[in-house]
């Protein structure tokens, strides 16, 4: 990828690579770093210099499938031989390897081992091109990009844990070598990237910052026929592989080779505008729902239905389903994905009238300012307040008239709160996220949300626990996430409360979780709580539905419950028992089978974190 760099390091101070083969230099000689077992927990540990490594990630990495009763043992003698060979750590004379309750931790200084000067460098590559110093920030970029020989680690990736660092350092090299090859781009130095970026299209060739910046290469050097054709061959690759076309971003990309001459630099992205952050809960490990996601991109990019709603309980990943939706949906909303929530932070419900004035600034509708007066009031509170609303509503139904967008309406509380924000002519639509079903909308297509499968859950796990820590214990595993109900947040919340606690063994964990009374107290990571989410549900429900489902959580505990169950529990007849339990199903609180079967021979269940939650309030 780059030529081989000049490294120096202060006499007598070891130098580590990670960044091609696994190598350790003392005043320019190689060290011998032992055999292949001991170089394995050599990588692990630089992998997470100056962090605790668990003993069980370290035998994860040397002996993956069966490891010998001795391991203990075993690491023990290859750490004494690496503290041998490296000595002390800096002037002070302090070990360089030490062991603690964490695990084993590796003292390095920046200047030792080169993924740390290589993040240095990046950030005050950046860093320099948010002052505008666009020549500094190519110098430093390129000096990053200089630190690396060859793919990370190539020696030792037959060891999955070590692989999936390499993986992750690559990722790092190719993000910095997109800033640079845009840097130099910016410059009018174009033809220097040229010759790097056509090498790594062509070991990623789905990696689309990658192609654009060889596309603005190609073209920026006078070789436009050459750049139309990597998008030409981009075009057939998406639609072959993925069964979608290039993003809008590249698309206008494209069209501006097309008919400008050299002006293009970069894709201009594509209107996609994010209202109020959303919950700190949701991330980018969007993970599972293969059949939701797919039945969302057939529904919404056929065209012909406008209003979709996806329900489902707090914290069910209604959102981060949503946004992914959008995000694939690019091509298909030419004038923009514009997501807005219709709730406030502390749960209330955000007035019409505040809705449309964000939607008005967000689409550029004319019109938009906010009205005066209350704007907390349902309609936008009296008089000139609620001429301005209707002036705003007017304003934005002319809007969805003229333009192909995809609104994404996130949070709705009830029907009311949306009604009058539902195109009602053009080719926008609409997607409606919602804990409850919002049965009086039609006609919608409606994606009620269940529980994550196991293999799903335990994959959205491993991608915060690290796939080693996993497999080291996936009974443990399994029970987390069945514990957790397979509820999004809750795995998501265990799986960052675990990554910081990497002491902890997974069984202990899970039987915490399995502890009824401890369960919601464990699931807090931060300022992320999944009991604060399932209580801001609660709230939703009416008084009565909230007896009701603290009478029917009790007969849930052993997986499930029949209507002749419920009409005992709730001491009424069962006529009143069916209206019951079909009110909370319209809330999301209560689940009940897909297909078609009678209300006598349903099994009813309510999720277990919404159950132990309401235990605590109703005393049950």
């Amino acid at each position: 990828m780059t030529r081989p760099p000049v490294r120096t390091a202060p006499t007598g101070a070891v130098y580590f690579s990670l960044l091609g083969p696994l190598t350790a230099r003392l005043d320019g000689h190689e060290l011998p770093l032992g055999p292949r077992k001991q170089r394995l927990v050599l990588a692990t540990l630089l992998s997470r210099p100056n962090t605790p490594v668990p003993v069980e990630v370290l035998t994860d990495a040397v002996w993956p499938d069966d490891p010998p009763r001795t391991a203990r043992k075993n690491l023990q003698v290859y750490v004494s031989a690496a503290r041998t060979l490296l000595g002390p750590a800096g002037h002070e004379g302090r070990d360089r390897v030490v062991h603690g309750c964490g695990g084993y931790l590796l003292r390095i200084a920046e200047g030792e081992l080169d993924t740390l000067r290589f993040g240095s460098l990046a950030r005050a590559g950046r860093a320099a091109a948010g002052r505008g110093d666009l020549a500094g920030a190519a110098r430093l970029l390129r000096e990053a990009l200089d630190l690396w020989e060859g793919p990370p680690l190539n020696d030792l990736r037959d060891s999955a844990g070590v692989a999936e660092e390499a993986g992750r350092l690559e990722a790092r090299c190719l993000t910095v070598y997109e800033d640079w090859a845009e840097t130099e781009i910016e410059l009018g130095r174009p033809a220097v990237a040229v010759d790097g970026l056509r090498d790594l299209v062509e070991r990623h060739p789905l990696r689309e910052r990658l192609r654009a910046a060889w596309m603005n290469s190609l073209h920026q050097s006078g070789r436009q026929a050459e750049a139309l054709a990597v998008y030409d061959d981009y075009r057939q690759l998406m639609a072959r592989e993925l069964g979608l076309e290039p993003s809008p971003a590249m698309a206008a990309l494209y069209r501006s080779m097309l008919g400008r001459g050299r002006e293009a630099r970069r894709p201009a992205p594509a209107r996609e505008a994010v209202g109020p952050a959303a919950p700190p809960a949701c991330t980018a490990a969007f993970t599972g729902r293969p059949g939701e996601l797919r039945e969302l991109l057939e529904v919404l990019g056929c065209g012909e239905e406008r209003v979709v709603v996806v329900s489902g309980p707090a914290g069910a990943g209604k959102s981060a389903l949503a946004l992914r939706a959008a995000h694939l949906l690019a091509d298909r909303f030419p004038d923009g994905r514009v997501r807005v929530r219709v709730r406030r932070e502390d749960g209330t419900a955000r007035s019409r009238a505040e809705i449309l004035a964000e939607l008005g600034r967000l689409c550029g509708v004319a019109g938009n300012a906010a009205p005066p007066g209350n704007t907390a009031s349902p309609e936008g509170g009296a008089g000139g307040d609620r001429a301005a609303t209707a002036a705003l509503a007017d304003a934005w139904q002319e809007w969805q008239a003229r333009h192909r967008a995809l609104v994404v309406l996130d949070d709705v509380p009830d029907e009311a709160s949306v009604r009058g924000l539902l195109s009602r002519s053009g080719k926008c639509s609409v997607l409606i996220t919602a804990r409850g079903q919002l049965a009086g909308l039609a006609p919608v297509h409606r994606i009620a949300l269940p529980a994550l499968a196991d293999a799903e859950a335990l994959e959205l796990l491993g991608k915060l626990i690290g796939a080693g820590r996993l497999r080291a214990d996936p009974g443990a595993a399994l029970r987390i996430v069945r514990a957790c109900g397979g509820l999004p947040l809750a795995v998501e919340v265990s799986g960052m409360r675990l990554a910081v606690l990497r002491h902890l063994p997974l069984a202990e964990y899970a039987d915490r979780l399995d502890d009824p009374s401890a369960a919601l107290d464990e699931l807090v990571a931060g300022d992320v709580s999944v009991r604060h989410r399932i209580a801001s549900g609660w709230q939703d429900l009416a008084d009565g539905d909230r007896w009701v489902l603290g009478r029917l959580a009790g007969l849930a505990e052993d997986g499930g419950f029949t209507l002749d169950r419920a009409t005992e529990a709730l001491g009424c007849g069962e006529r009143a028992a069916i209206r019951a339990v079909e009110s909370l199903i319209d809330a999301g609180a209560v689940t009940s089978p897909a297909g078609e079967v009678t209300a006598h021979a349903a099994l009813y269940e309510v999720p277990r974190l919404l159950g132990l939650y309401a235990h605590e309030r109703e005393g049950v």
